[in-house]
């Protein structure tokens, strides 16, 4: 789903001093588990720690079953954590920062034209002014976007659909965005696109991104760290800051013709599959 939030710095039950200007994001030893029907607790995190800087991209890559969802509802302020803290990092001005959410599916209301879903991030924590509107069409035909601005989402294409649904998530002005499996239904050439889009919003903006995905290649050519998760309650097997060569700018395509590309992309598969391995192994 591709859904757009925003949230407000939080912490949990134990408490520490927010994250600096230039960590937009600070876990700190994040412990979590969630209850079985028949009253068992199941540990999820265990004193978790990571941090993602200023205009940083990180990937987190797990099997499925590893929490990377619950990470993101814990981060977003969804779901309280049980105990340590979760600090979104001040904005330079020195005002709080701002967190923008987006899922899979775009969910467009197929009631508002393009232009009315791009500034429903807006809508939710204050009132849409003429500017907000100016903004999100310019916005839009960055996006190639400006000449349906006024029409409906059904009329749009899928990779439309995504690009109005990120829209919307920017226009929030977010220090940091989390994208969780934000391009997976879509097609290859089209996840290409929007893959530069979002390393474009890091190079223009400085804002962070935290992406969660199951795609190994889109990890290392959109990041600059892929942390692997792994182990029942989850922690960090692997902390990878990914340097590519690429001639010219770095980009989705130039990234995956690096020649380092190969390498990062077993030494990932190759964690990934371990633990899988083990988590099997355990659970038989």
């Amino acid at each position: 789903m591709s859904v757009s939030a925003t949230a407000t710095p939080h912490e949990g039950e134990i408490a520490s001093t927010h994250a600096s200007v230039t960590d937009r994001l600070k876990v700190h030893r994040l412990s979590h588990s969630f209850q079985t029907v028949d009253g068992v607790d199941v540990p999820i995190f265990e004193r978790l720690d990571f941090c993602v800087r200023s205009g940083e991209i990180v990937s987190i890559v797990g099997r499925s079953g590893a929490g990377k969802s619950t990470l993101f509802n814990l981060v977003s302020g969804l779901i309280k954590p049980q105990s340590g803290q979760i600090s979104v990092g001040i904005r330079e001005d020195g005002n709080a920062g701002r967190i923008a959410y987006m899922l899979q599916k775009d969910l467009l209301m197929p009631w508002r034209t393009v232009l009315q879903n791009a500034v429903l991030g807006i809508e939710l924590y204050r009132k849409v002014k003429p500017a907000d509107y100016e903004r999100a069409r310019q916005m839009l035909a960055r996006y190639g976007l400006a000449t349906v601005a006024d029409t409906y989402p059904h009329s749009l294409s899928g990779g439309m659909r995504q690009r109005v649904a990120l829209t919307r998530t920017l226009l929030v002005d977010p220090t940091l965005v989390l994208l969780d499996e934000p391009f997976s239904a879509l097609d290859y050439e089209t996840r290409l696109a929007l893959e530069d889009d979002v390393m474009a919003l890091r190079e223009q903006n400085g804002t962070s991104v935290v992406l969660v995905t199951h795609d190994i290649e889109e990890a290392i050519a959109m990041s600059d760290r892929v942390i692997l998760l792994g182990g029942r309650p989850a922690r960090i097997e692997d902390d990878i800051d990914v340097r590519l060569t690429t001639h010219g700018p770095r980009t989705a395509v130039s990234a995956r013709e690096a020649p380092e590309f190969r390498t990062f992309h077993s030494r990932v598969w190759n964690g990934l599959r371990s633990h899988t391995i083990q988590h099997a192994g355990a659970t038989a």
